[in-house]
């Protein structure tokens, strides 16, 4: 059978041992642009050459390792439906637990300040400006093309109350200070042998690894954030699952008080935060 008259089902059943059958599923629907679910209600359509063309190459790049985020260029997070791409860390579920962490934390009719640092794709920030709509957010990254994709998902989104900056950490905050300030940042020990395998090695290494312990860029966070916490103000930075203890003891060095770290939903160790006492 000539492989352009095969209809989804036989493109679904030959695609599978190259790809997750989920993500082939995804992919075709994607190059058919139709929803997955209509995938299986019309499993004996057939696509034209361009849908197929595409579908087809996808899948060849998948089975080569680029992450599916990536050749879709959208990734799901939250409730949204975000771009991404090569510049910026695909946003992972954990990361929700978060936002999820920093919103107990804002009232929900509190005008206050906010800051995310290497905000990337965008995701925690738009978020936290979603639901606090009254709270003003302001997104750091050091990449000009990650906070271009940024800036185009909240454009999307039509939030108004963010404000985007280009700079290293608290570099562009010079004498701001915030209510809570919220980090997802590189925290890959910079030999561990995961960055060089599966989707991480199309991810930019810069979000991903820090230091010979994973830790530079927290360290650094820990210790410029008093002067950019007002008094009473949350530090929230997620990290590895065996990293607590040593974020923690970074806090707490700091002088942040009441230092915790939270699980995600799978109880590995995922945020540590505390308190600015002022």
């Amino acid at each position: 059978m000539n492989a352009a008259a095969l209809s989804v089902a036989e493109l679904l059943k030959r695609a599978r041992g190259r790809v997750d059958p989920a993500e082939a599923e995804l992919l075709l629907a994607a190059a058919l642009q139709r929803p997955r679910a209509w995938l299986f209600a019309h499993d004996d359509h057939v696509p034209d050459d361009a849908a197929l063309a595409r579908f087809q190459d996808w899948l060849a790049r998948r089975e080569a390792g680029e992450p599916v985020a990536y050749l879709l260029g959208r990734r799901g997070f939250w409730r949204f439906d975000l771009q991404v791409g090569p510049a910026t860390l695909i946003p992972r579920p954990e990361t929700e637990r978060l936002v999820e962490l920093a919103l107990d934390r804002l009232p929900a009719q509190a005008e206050a300040r906010v800051a995310d640092l290497g905000t990337g794709s965008g995701a925690i920030a738009l978020a936290l400006a979603a639901e606090r709509p009254r709270a003003q957010v302001l997104a750091v990254d050091l990449s000009a093309d990650a906070l271009a994709v940024a800036r185009a998902n909240a454009d999307e989104l039509r939030l108004r109350n963010l404000e985007f900056r280009l700079g290293d950490w608290f570099a562009p905050l010079q004498g701001e200070r915030f209510d809570l300030i919220a980090s997802n940042p590189p925290y890959i020990e910079a030999a561990d042998p995961h960055l060089r395998q599966g989707d991480l090695r199309f991810e930019p290494l810069t979000a991903l690894a820090s230091g010979a312990d994973g830790l530079d860029a927290i360290r650094t966070i820990a210790a410029q954030a008093p002067a950019h916490l007002r008094p009473g103000g949350w530090l929230l930075i997620e990290h590895g699952w065996d990293q607590g203890p040593a974020v923690r003891a970074l806090l707490l060095a700091a002088g942040l008080a009441e230092v915790a770290t939270e699980q995600d939903w799978e109880q590995r160790d995922r945020v540590s935060l505390g308190r600015w006492p002022g």
